[in-house]
This record gives C-alpha cells, structure tokens and sequence, in this order.
C-alpha cells in the first residue's frame, strides 16, 4: 500500500524534532455545492529542526514515531521569508538611539493645541 503524502504550512515549530503542519482541504457541499474549507493539524517528525513557521512542506505517512506522530517532513516547497530590519521605525526609539531624549504627547494634549483659540471677548 503506497503512503500518502501531503502538503501543508507548518503552523508551530517549538517543539523539538517535531512540527506542527496545517493541511487545508477543499470539497464541494453536497447539497449546497457551495465549496468549502477544512483544515486539520498534523505533528510531522523533522529530525534536523530545519522547517520554520511559515515553511510549505510535504508531509509522508511513516511508523508511529510516538504517541501523536504518525507523519515525518519531506521536503519544503516553499521557505518562509527570513524576518529583516522593522519596516516601520519607531520615532522614540529613534531619539534614543541618537542619545536625545524626547517627549512625546498623546491624548487630550495635543488635541487642544490642534484647536484654535477662542478669543477672549470683554
């Protein structure tokens, strides 16, 4: 009997040896024929910790590795793109990093200098 093989995004890779991978499944409703989406989680053995969150891999069915794992990791299809410097900098930060200090003002304070001024009549 052949063993199947699946594809899906790894969702969780904090244990050792082991991820967690999200296979998605489509099929038509019976009665409604409206398509659907049915996702199931599956704990896939990865001997060397070389699969991140985010990774698409191909999943094949193998012995019972331990109480939940049925499944080991094939290959990656996908890599998840490494994270990089922040894309948004934050102006704070930005101020401590040239060693000034600067206030910044949040709330009621910075609405009532946006508002103009009443002027005051006798």
């Amino acid at each position: 009997m052949p063993k199947r093989i699946l594809q899906g995004v790894v969702t969780s890779d904090v244990m050792d040896k082991t991820v967690t991978v999200r296979v998605d499944r489509r099929f038509q409703h019976p009665v409604y024929k409206k398509f659907i989406t049915r996702s199931k989680k599956y704990a896939a053995h990865d001997e060397d910790n070389a699969y991140k969150v985010g990774d698409v891999v191909r999943i094949e069915e193998t012995r019972p590795i331990s109480k939940r794992k049925r499944w080991r990791v094939l290959d990656a299809v996908v890599r998840a793109p490494t994270p990089s410097a922040p894309l948004v900098a934050d102006p704070v930060s930005a101020e401590a990093e040239q060693g000034g200090r600067k206030r910044v003002r949040r709330g009621k304070a910075d609405t009532a200098e946006a508002a103009p001024q009443k002027a005051e009549t006798p």
